[in-house]
């Protein structure tokens, strides 16, 4: 997986040097460059995992299949909301002051605030592609 989101960062950052090259816009100085990186990082860091590229058979299960994806992209954009008004490098303490306003105006629990932007931060793989534990190991 990590040669994966390796590849995806090189990709990005490849495309969007050579559209700010091509468009004459910007000078490609030190600076930019360096913004274009860390832009391209933070997208790769912050994009939900891909689902999985076979369809399940049964059709009841294709649609919650994508009841459960439409919920994810759904908290992943919540929780990118998040971040912007409580930026990563505040304690949840922190962020619990500035996000309470905004999660009373869009109708959320500040708690619910708080999780979706700690996911953003680091999202965990989504439990259909962990493997199964061994019942040994669910009793402990």
């Amino acid at each position: 997986m990590p040669s994966i989101r390796r590849g995806d960062v090189a990709e990005l950052i490849t495309g969007r040097l050579a559209t700010l090259a091509h468009s004459g816009l910007h000078p490609l100085d030190e600076p930019t460059v360096r913004a274009v990186v860390r832009q391209a990082v933070r997208d790769v860091r912050t994009s939900p995992p891909p689902a999985p590229a076979d369809p399940p058979a049964d059709p009841t299960l294709a649609a919650l299949r994508a009841v459960v994806d439409d919920l994810a992209a759904s908290t992943h954009a919540i929780g990118e909301l998040m971040l912007e008004v409580a930026p990563v490098y505040l304690s949840d303490t922190d962020a619990a002051d500035v996000l309470a306003p905004l999660c009373e105006q869009i109708g959320e629990t500040l708690e619910n605030g708080l999780v979706t932007r700690r996911y953003v931060r680091r999202p965990p793989r989504p439990a259909r592609h962990r493997p199964v534990a061994h019942r040994s190991r669910l009793l402990l």
